[in-house]
């Protein structure tokens, strides 16, 4: 099969989808499949300091096209649109070349509606994965216009996959979407690469006397790197007797890396904080065995890449009671979860892991079982696989059309990096 995959961000760019995509692509060539990937890009200091960013590098077996997502970057006012139709081109003109059999796009907006409109134009079958900001934010706080987008997509994709039942709650919630619309396709992780550290023994410290809490992922108030800091903080004030040896490893960059700067200073945590900054995909196998600890207390997920990848690494986990965490960590029994925005609870659960050994075991012990039974990237690959054979034969959807106009003042054209 020929496909045609829409990536919204792919590596330099860190971010949960660039790990999605990378996974992904590794196995629909070994499945034998021919992939071309278009992919946005940022290449200004904005976009670049926030995420990384920069033309996407080659991948083994697949006919590789980065574009400037030049629309984006446009100030005062970015448009989404202007880089959608450039993307909609390229397709076409690739598909001139060597014809596509299924379009799939990663992101339900801007790039899933580039392939709706691309199917439009080839009559060729789409699918569409809806991931984090889809459900969470997109047409749901920022304008109309968004929201009308983000409806087309979710009423007229071909196939809509979606990490969890809880993210797909969620989108019904905030869009109307029918849930019989969804097929739940879970994240995965490639635990042949984030496997326990050399000599592990599940729930033990690397140095007894220095226990490591690691943070890796976008640096963003909505994954919760701020409350990290503020319960850690809480911790030490309380005096726990671990507290003042412990130390804080973050590991990414975000819309918030500068927020996280000034709140270390301001809670005098600098003595106990590192932060690795961007770090190279191949680079963070390694970061999760410096690490005793991991804690992600995120808001909301579509489908958690870092939660699964510190299960396979053989950490216990504390994060919270949120949309897409939900459906791999139960509190108790392969996590600790808490609720988002807790500072006082998520201290306390930070305490229990770092006081009680057993229950570090237990979880650790549960969780990297559990991942590596459940959470296989070959096993998710021909699931999606699957679902290409399922749409290829049928039309795509063309009744159509976005009635909103454009709203120029859009949180989102205003500070783009944020969608």
């Amino acid at each position: 099969m020929r496909l045609c995959f829409f990536s919204r961000r792919y590596f330099p760019a860190i971010s949960g989808m660039s790990v999605y995509a990378q996974n992904l692509l590794r196995e629909l060539v070994a499945l034998g499949h021919e992939v071309t990937m278009i992919s946005q890009y940022r290449g200004d200091e904005a976009g670049t300091r926030v995420y990384g960013g920069g033309p996407p590098p080659p991948v083994p077996g697949v006919r590789v096209i980065g574009l400037e997502a030049l629309g984006e970057q446009q100030q005062p006012v970015a448009s989404f649109e202007r880089d959608i139709e450039t993307m909609v081109q390229t397709a076409v003109a690739e598909h001139a070349q060597t014809p596509f059999d299924v379009l799939h796009a990663q992101y339900g907006y801007p790039t899933g509606l580039a392939a709706l409109e691309a199917s439009r134009r080839l009559g060729l079958a789409n699918v569409v994965s809806i991931q984090g900001g889809d459900g969470h934010w997109v047409g749901v706080n920022c304008c109309e216009t968004h929201r009308e987008a983000m409806r087309v997509v979710l009423r007229h994709a071909g196939a809509l996959l979606i990490g969890s039942r809880s993210f797909a709650e969620e989108v019904r919630e905030n869009h109307g979407t029918p849930p019989e619309r969804f097929t739940i396709v879970p994240g995965a992780v490639d635990a042949t690469r984030f496997q326990p550290r050399e000599g592990w023994q599940t729930g033990e410290w690397i140095d007894p006397s220095q226990p490591v809490i690691l943070y890796h992922g976008r640096v963003d108030r909505r994954k919760g790197a701020l409350d990290l800091l503020d319960a850690f903080a809480t911790l030490r004030r309380r005096g726990h007797p671990l507290a003042q040896s412990t130390r804080l490893l973050y590991s990414g960059i975000g819309p918030d890396s500068d927020a996280v700067a000034e709140r270390v200073r301001s809670l005098g945590l600098d003595g106990a904080f590192t932060s690795l900054g961007y770090v190279n995909y191949d680079d963070v196998p390694a970061v999760y065995r410096r690490a005793d600890l991991f804690a992600s207390p995120t808001y909301s997920e579509g489908f958690s890449n870092t939660i699964l990848e510190a299960m396979s690494a053989g950490l216990p986990i504390v994060s919270c009671h949120a949309v897409g965490v939900v459906d791999c960590l139960r509190d108790g029994e392969n996590g600790l979860l808490v609720q988002p925005g807790d500072i006082h609870s998520l201290a306390d659960a930070l305490a229990r892991l770092l006081d009680d050994a057993p229950l570090r075991r237990r979880l650790a012990a549960c969780a990297f079982e559990e991942v590596h039974r459940l959470y296989s990237w070959p096993v998710v690959a021909r699931q999606i696989t699957g679902i290409y054979e399922q749409v290829r034969t049928t039309a795509p959807d063309k009744a159509w059309s976005l009635q909103a106009p454009m709203d120029p003042v859009c949180r989102y054209r205003a500070a783009p990096h944020l969608l």
